[in-house]
């Protein structure tokens, strides 16, 4: 059931899935303020707290992230791994001292708040699925938008993104000089429905998902609704920020030091530029062709106010990254070029030369 958006007042708006904007009538506008943090974003995330003594060193036993000895308002990200390595959950972290925040895809919070609750044994945790409490508004840069708004309750926690740079333990394939995710500097508040709704009805810029995705997607960071049921972290470079290599046993880890260490991962992520020409932006799901033969799937697109129509595709690691692929939608081939993101030499440590990045976007 789609959640209801302290925002649906303002003028234009138009709803997504999740039932927070989609966009208030200027995507392109909208994100162009978003990037240059003068916008927030309602984003409508899951809300599941941990709590009790045990909280950081159970979620450290369980996931892949290090996390005993993580500091109050220190961000991470973690994955929940099935025994094969798959990634079944991913979580935003951050502690405030007593309990543990972890931030998720709206529909995936109550699948890993009953998963950690049944991992529980003896331990002292309390788990809770609290997103019916609390709204996630995201914005770029380190003032808030609506900092100088009058606020019934300040944000209960702040998260930072990670993805900046490799957290320590972690690594990237990615070989590109310029990272795009270099200047990613996203924050996500909890706050209170009231706390919401006093920003919705503030002054401030807002804008939709929309905005928010082709940012992303430009950005070249993974969520988990690019993942499907084969999708082991080393795929979307998801080593770089919420995999620590050298903590200790955790189910999957297995998986990940043998395909890091002795192989390679079966399938990598690409960016795809797509041609606009027809008006047309396939969606996820869409399959990548080469030569008539599927060769990967698309995991997420967006219009970017700068590079155009663009998109994430996970696709068979032996591809030509300098083939030209096809994607369908609504009946019209769209061409698309890749950009290599993980390179089809990522795994077993391998060194790779520096490529330079084509198309290198950074936010003003």
């Amino acid at each position: 059931m789609a959640a209801s958006s302290a925002f649906a007042s303002r003028p234009g708006f138009v709803a997504a899935a999740t039932g927070v904007a989609a966009h208030f009538g200027n995507p392109l506008g909208e994100q162009r303020l978003l990037a240059r943090g003068r916008a927030v974003v309602e984003l409508g995330l899951g809300v599941v707290t941990v709590g009790g003594p045990d909280r950081l060193s159970w979620l450290n036993s369980i996931t892949s992230q290090q996390l005993t000895g993580l500091a109050p308002g220190v961000s991470t990200e973690t994955l929940v791994l099935d025994q094969s390595g798959r990634v079944e959950h991913a979580a935003r972290v951050v502690d405030d001292g007593s309990v543990a925040w972890l931030l998720t895809e709206a529909a995936d919070a109550e699948p890993l708040a009953a998963w950690l609750s049944s991992m529980r044994f003896m331990l002292r945790v309390e788990v809770a699925d609290r997103s019916a409490d609390f709204a996630t508004v995201g914005w770029f840069g380190d003032a808030a938008p609506f900092a100088s708004t009058a606020l019934p309750e300040p944000p209960v926690v702040e998260w930072v993104d990670p993805w900046a740079s490799v957290t320590p333990g972690g690594w990237s394939y990615a070989v590109q000089e310029a990272h795009p995710g270099s200047d990613w500097t996203l924050r996500i508040a909890v706050v209170t429905p009231g706390t919401a709704a006093a920003i919705a009805a503030s002054d401030e810029p807002a804008a939709g998902l929309l905005a928010y995705e082709a940012l992303r997607i430009a950005a070249w960071r993974p969520v988990l609704s690019d993942v499907d049921e084969r999708t082991i972290p080393h795929e979307l470079d998801w080593l770089r920020s919420a995999v620590h290599l050298s903590k200790g046993c955790y189910r999957g880890q297995e998986t990940v030091a043998k395909v890091h260490n002795l192989g390679h991962p079966p399938r990598r992520v690409v960016m795809l530029h797509l041609d606009g020409s027809d008006g047309v932006l396939p969606a996820a799901g869409t399959p990548v062709v080469l030569d008539d033969k599927e060769v990967g799937r698309l995991t997420a697109s967006g219009i970017h106010h700068e590079l155009g129509p663009i998109g994430l595709a996970v696709v068979k690691r032996s591809l030509d990254p300098a083939a030209t692929l096809t994607l369908t939608a609504d009946d019209v081939v769209v061409t698309a070029t890749q950009e290599t993101i993980v390179p089809p030499e990522a795994g077993a440590t391998a060194h790779v030369p520096r490529l330079p990045r084509l198309g290198a976007v950074r936010r003003s």
